[in-house]
């Protein structure tokens, strides 16, 4: 039936109507809360990170003087 228009939470304009407007308002709070607790446990894991790497000391890595090519065998 590509003729019938049926009535949705959307206009023409693709623009949210009324109705989708006040379905979603009880979940607006929850769902910012719940974005922010996820962005805030992922931020302060990898800022964590960071801090962790950063303290790392590389002395018992050696470190060529001169660039081995590649096919050289020692």
């Amino acid at each position: 039936m590509a003729g019938i228009q049926r009535p949705g939470y959307y206009d023409r304009q693709h623009r949210q109507s009324p109705a989708l407007i006040r379905a979603r308002r009880p979940y607006l709070l929850k769902n910012a809360l719940l974005g922010a607790g996820i962005t805030a446990f992922a931020l302060g894991i990898y800022a964590y990170t960071l801090s962790v790497v950063g303290q790392d000391e590389f002395e018992d890595v050696r470190v060529p003087d001169t660039p081995v090519a590649r096919g050289e065998k020692k």
